[in-house]
């Protein structure tokens, strides 16, 4: 029987036949409370697996403290405050994981991502343990949406690589949510290939969307912060250029000033089926971010039935095939962003056939139940075996 860390014994075997029981401890921050959603959802649906899920709070006063920018070294991003911040938020599912496998009833612990677990390293070395990640250290340090990156952010990177490795080596299998993740924990990270895989967790599919009509079509972004998901790029493109031919929603948590051919939606909860209804009723998405690695929206208006016009940046341009489910222009060149725009609103056939291979494209590579039973499927591999 290995031990706990807090002398609590772990079972070694779980009762033959007796549904999986899983532990999910969640990150939790942006898009990943999304996925968490969709991965409930899709498990709420099972006998097989038991799901346990613990979502990372927000810190309290004195985390928040430990992980403020420090002055003049943060100007430089030589301050670790990503690590730091990290670290803050580790430290509570150190905690956490401890009381709960103390308890026992426990057979595989699913970390998403690694980030959250950057303190329980030795005690993941004891249980049946998957980790779950949609980037890494690496990648993240060069978009980070608060602070932009220096000559000096690969030294900052080099300090907090150790502390991923030793959770990574920790755990007994690493899934990554895309290749553009994947290649970073092969080069950088050093995770065998005998131990990585890749499987893109997606969204939940609603049901196909009907044929679109003909009409004035309507532009829809989805992104709580407007500037820093490119938001505002489009709105000034859409008033200066289109908001003769086009209408815009814009799906944002910020406000927003009344503009000719320009609807907020500012009030749509996380996981809303609202979304659904405002993506059926649109035409076209647009999601110009810079920044974003693997985005639940592009995902999302695919799977409505819309073509995505984004930048292909980390992850999107495995989401977005260009010129077949949509259209991927240079980041920052506002005068193609406007021409894919352009091109979309114009021939109304064109994007409808690019939203119908959108749709196909997430059901065959992206829709959440298939990931759902693929990842039970690798968590119970990786559990103890059941005794016979």
């Amino acid at each position: 029987m290995a031990q706990v860390e807090g002398s609590t014994a772990f079972p070694e075997e779980r009762r033959s036949g007796a549904p999986l029981r899983a532990l999910f401890v969640n990150e939790n921050i942006g898009g990943h409370a999304t996925v968490h959603m969709a991965l409930k959802r899709c498990l709420d649906e099972r006998v097989d697996i038991e799901a346990e899920f613990v979502d990372v709070p927000n810190p309290r006063l004195l985390g928040r403290l430990l992980r403020l920018p420090v002055p003049v070294l943060g100007r430089y991003d030589l301050d670790l405050q990503p690590l730091r911040s990290q670290l803050v938020r580790s430290h509570w599912v150190r905690r956490e994981l401890t009381r709960r496998l103390g308890r026992g009833g426990v057979d595989v612990v699913h970390i998403y991502t690694q980030n959250c677990a950057l303190s329980s390293a030795g005690l993941l070395r004891k249980v049946p343990c998957v980790i779950t990640t949609d980037s890494t250290t690496e990648l993240n340090a060069y978009r980070i949406p608060y602070r932009a990156p220096t000559r000096f952010t690969p030294w900052s990177v080099r300090a907090s690589i150790p502390f991923e490795r030793r959770v990574l080596a920790a755990a007994d299998h690493i899934v990554a949510n895309s290749d553009y993740a994947a290649n970073s924990l092969r080069t950088t990270y050093g995770v065998p290939e005998d131990k990585l895989e890749v499987l893109p967790f997606g969204v939940w599919l609603p049901p196909e969307p009907p044929p679109r009509p003909d009409r004035r079509p309507t532009i829809v972004f989805v992104g709580h912060q407007l500037e820093r998901k490119g938001g505002l790029r489009l709105l000034e493109l859409h008033q200066r250029h289109l908001r003769e031919r086009a209408d815009l929603v814009l799906v944002t948590t910020e406000t927003v000033p009344e503009l000719p051919g320009v609807r907020v939606v500012s009030d749509l909860e996380g996981g809303s089926s609202r979304l659904w209804k405002i993506l059926q009723d649109a035409d076209i998405m647009c999601f110009p971010s810079t920044i974003d690695q693997a985005p639940n929206a592009v995902l999302e208006g695919a799977a409505a039935g819309l073509p995505v016009i984004a930048h292909p940046v980390a992850a999107i341009s495995e989401m977005v095939q260009h010129d077949v489910t949509g259209l991927l222009v240079p980041p920052g060149d506002d005068a193609a962003l406007l021409q894919a725009l352009t091109d979309l609103v114009e021939d109304p056939e064109r994007r409808r056939e690019m939203g119908r291979r959108g749709r196909k494209h997430v059901e065959k590579n992206y829709d959440m139940r298939v990931a759902a039973d693929h990842l039970v499927a690798v968590l119970a591999r990786v559990a103890r075996p059941a005794h016979g």
